[in-house]
């Protein structure tokens, strides 16, 4: 591994430099003096001293198999299917990977009773609010807009206008549902949408007060 460091360390500063005698790169900014050949040398140097981390492994076998390699980090499950064994009274026996050993013995069984193989489960079912696939870099949600606006700014590319915003429907203007009320068979009308757990914020009108007369 150190060696493909070395090596690889070489080839990316070498390209690097023959990118800028090309005049292909381009520098915004605080950056501007490395347009210089001179300047851009002494700037690499110190990248020349230090030990690069090279991460490697063997290629992927075509644009299927990468697919399948990230989805088991996006829509991976706590556990597959083609590792339950069998579910019965007594629990449930599956498959599992033991780490610690290498070769074919690291694959291992476990019965586990059902109420903990479900406390098990539901220890991988995220909260509320939180997300599974986050979101980092330039585009992340959080600083999307502010990175956007920075880059145009540095390429001096114009922003672009805002689309006219739809109008929304006047809020006192109720909606009509298509079918009447299968009871008195007037039109109903649409006062609330709330989802589904929630409480609705609509609350009837109180019934107008009964007027009483003494004739005593």
């Amino acid at each position: 591994m150190e060696v493909l460091s070395a090596l690889f360390r070489r080839l990316f500063l070498q390209m690097l430099v023959a990118v800028h005698d090309a005049g292909r790169l381009q520098f915004f900014g605080d950056h501007v003096r490395l347009a210089d050949k001179t300047a851009f040398k002494a700037y690499l140097r110190p990248l020349r001293e230090i030990d690069w981390v090279v991460y490697a492994k063997e290629p992927f076998a075509g644009p299927k198999q990468v697919l399948r390699y990230l989805s088991r980090y996006t829509h991976r499950i706590a556990i597959s299917n083609r590792r339950l064994l069998s579910a019965d009274q007594k629990g449930v026996t599956f498959k599992y990977k033991d780490y610690r050993i290498e070769g074919p013995g690291r694959y291992k069984t476990m019965t586990l009773a059902t109420d903990e193989f479900i406390r098990r489960f539901l220890i991988h079912v995220l909260p509320k609010g939180f997300h599974r696939i986050r979101h980092y870099g330039l585009l992340a949600s959080a600083n999307r807009a502010e990175n956007i606006a920075h880059a145009r700014q540095l390429l001096a590319v114009p922003s672009r206008p805002k689309e006219p915003e739809t109008p929304k429907a006047a809020i006192d203007e109720p909606r009509v549902l298509p079918r009447p009320c299968p009871c008195c068979g007037g039109r109903m009308i649409v006062i609330e949408t709330f989802a589904r757990g929630c409480e609705p914020k609509h609350r009837p009108a109180p019934p107008p007060a009964a007027i009483r007369i003494d004739t005593s």
